[in-house]
């Protein structure tokens, strides 16, 4: 039997007593049982006594510390465990004690990261040495690793998803710069361009749970150089079909990539703060088209050379993707025992802070897919609620970019001036983003956000629809482009984040991820056609069919809301009826990591 021993919190009785952890008389008191004048102190510490210290294992339910939860409150008044340290584990012969092998400390320790998340396996030895904590990490190593993954992973994704938004919406750059005039091409076939994208990007999106099965590190920089490829060639097209074919190629390389990244950032991000890095990465959307309209003026303005200025922007900002490749293969971890920018300790305070996330789920940390738990999604209500909502708001977020240019246009303004306001309104969005990303994360609520800018969005729209209908002047039309495009790129971030959030396990995940860009991206086949040229130049009826999309979200997002808190409700009530069942500290401190959905 382990040696285990407590801490006793508060004064002792009157006469004295103590009472062991398991009832018996034999029991030893430790130095820092007495003070200086032979009482007992206000702490005293019991250890019961044991056959042997030399490589014993403690219960691993309270060696992880998994008991510092609200339930367990009463207990951990009256005992706090001892954190036990690192100490030595069964060694095989011919291996002195204290050596460590790479397998169990680094990369190829995903056995034991499967018995830490179970409870099981290597466990470590009480020491006299260890600090009096639950936690196998200090907050401070916590914060560390987690500012590393900000800064090395998080930014990486994010400009990555930038060059991908980039290369995907320049098209609409590109029509003001004389695409649409070179090509001989007619509003409909501009049309057929953009859906063209969508079409291979929707039938591709299965392509997300690849994730789980290839090395991210290989996956992503094939998808990175696959579309910066085809981005490039698209400035040598002479004719409607070879540029049709080169955007269909284009949205199978961005489907592999895109929807998948809030699943990747899931490898390293506990629930809750998975909203404001999900943020962090989309906010590079409206980054990218506030860059695409600076560039595309830049160009405009001072092109004056062979070559078109729409061959030159789709040339000088598909290039860059192809460079970016190169350096993501080395620089993409595969997971956050796989960092390589990580220290030895800091890979398993990486995996050990999951190990709440991992136990509510159900495949511990498999690399692989299980088809049960992807039959049990496909089944889910709320996987399609929020496909529902992510096909609304991708109505605006496929239109308002490739045809805000044009709309800017028809309101009178040149073609460099265009180019140019369509900064300003997604360099807006970019900070409202970040901030409902950090806000939603702080308050640990999704819908409450998804609906005030659903809202908000919608009046965006309807505010450039009825100033225009009113004569009341561009410039409110061009002032409701700022609400509309705030709304619809927060609630995307938070609707993303929310899916991710409500799904127990990585395969689950996996599939709610599939089914929200499955559902979701048909929105772009509408909204790539609300914005004919004979609707020109008020667009009335794109703008509001928009408006009334962003409406259903907020509906919807309500809707869901109510049906999770009575989920939440039943399961708080089947747990009181366990806990009244049961006196296990064991079992307490394991339901006190039970799954919830965040509302």
């Amino acid at each position: 039997m382990a040696s285990l021993q407590y801490e006793r919190v508060g004064q002792h009785d009157d006469d004295g007593k103590r009472e062991s952890s398991n009832g018996s008389d034999d029991r030893r008191r430790t130095p820092e049982a007495t003070n200086s004048s032979g009482t007992p102190s206000a702490t005293t510490r019991l250890t019961p006594q044991t056959d042997s210290d030399e490589n014993e294992e403690p219960d691993s339910d309270q060696d992880f510390g998994f008991g510092a939860s609200d339930d367990d409150v009463d207990i951990e008044k009256t005992f706090r465990l001892k954190r036990l340290s690192k100490g030595s584990r069964r060694q095989p012969r011919g291996r002195k004690r204290g050596e460590d092998s790479e397998d169990s400390e680094g990369d190829s320790s995903d056995n034991d990261e499967e018995k830490y998340f179970r409870g099981g396996g290597p466990r470590r030895r009480g020491s006299e040495s260890t600090t009096h904590s639950f936690m196998l990490y200090t907050p401070d190593e916590e914060r560390a690793v987690v500012k590393r993954f900000d800064r090395r992973v998080v930014s990486l994704v994010a400009l990555l998803y930038m060059l991908s938004f980039l290369d995907r919406s320049n098209i609409g750059n590109a029509r003001v710069a004389g695409l649409t005039v070179d090509l001989h091409l007619t509003s409909s076939q501009y049309e057929w361009l953009l859906t063209s994208f969508y079409i291979t990007y929707i039938l591709f999106e299965w392509m997300t749970i690849l994730y789980r099965l290839i090395p991210p590190h290989i996956y992503i920089s094939i998808c990175v150089l696959s579309w910066g490829v085809l981005a490039s060639l698209q400035s040598v097209s002479t004719s409607f079909w070879s540029l049709i074919l080169l955007r269909a190629l284009l949205g199978v390389g961005e489907a592999a990539f895109g929807p998948g990244v809030p699943f990747y950032l899931s490898f390293f991000y506990k629930r809750e703060e998975l909203a404001l890095r999900t943020g962090l990465f989309i906010s590079a959307a409206p980054l990218a088209t506030s860059f695409a309209g600076s560039l595309a003026y830049f160009i405009t303005k001072h092109s004056g050379g062979p070559i078109a200025p729409w061959r030159l922007l789709f040339l000088i900002e598909g290039i860059p993707s192809v460079f970016v490749a190169v350096f993501a293969w080395s620089l993409i971890p595969d997971g956050p025992g796989k960092a390589k920018f990580l220290t030895r300790r800091q890979k398993k305070v990486a995996k050990l802070r999951l190990r709440k996330e991992r136990r509510s789920g159900l495949d511990h940390g498999h690399k692989r897919v299980i088809w049960r738990e992807i039959v049990q999604t496909l089944a889910d209500p709320k996987c399609y609620l929020t496909a529902l909502m992510f096909l609304s708001c991708n109505v605006a977020f496929s239109s308002l970019p490739v045809f805000l240019p044009t709309v800017i246009r028809q309101m009178g303004h040149s073609p460099s001036s265009s180019q140019a306001l369509t900064a300003p309104p997604y360099l807006v969005a970019f900070l409202a983003v970040l901030l409902t990303a950090y806000l939603s994360d702080r308050l640990r609520d999704r819908s409450s956000f998804i609906c005030f800018h659903a809202l908000l969005g919608a009046a965006g729209y309807l505010l450039i629809a009825i100033s225009g209908q009113l004569h009341w002047g561009t410039t409110w039309q061009y002032v409701g482009v700022y609400p509309a495009a705030i709304g619809f790129f927060s609630a995307i971030t938070i609707i993303i984040t929310w899916t991710i959030n409500n799904q127990e396990s990585d395969s689950k995940k996996g599939t709610g991820v599939a089914i929200l860009n499955i559902i979701g991206q048909c929105g772009p086949l509408v909204g790539t056609h609300l914005y004919p040229d004979r609707d020109a130049p008020l667009y009335t009826k794109g703008m509001t069919v928009c408006a009334g999309f962003m409406l259903f979200v907020f509906f919807l997002s309500l809707s869901l809301r109510l049906f999770l808190r009575r989920k939440n409700r039943r399961m708080d009530l089947d747990a009181a009826a366990d806990e009244a069942n049961t006196t296990s500290i064991s079992l307490r401190v394991k339901r006190d990591g039970r799954f919830r959905f965040i509302l």
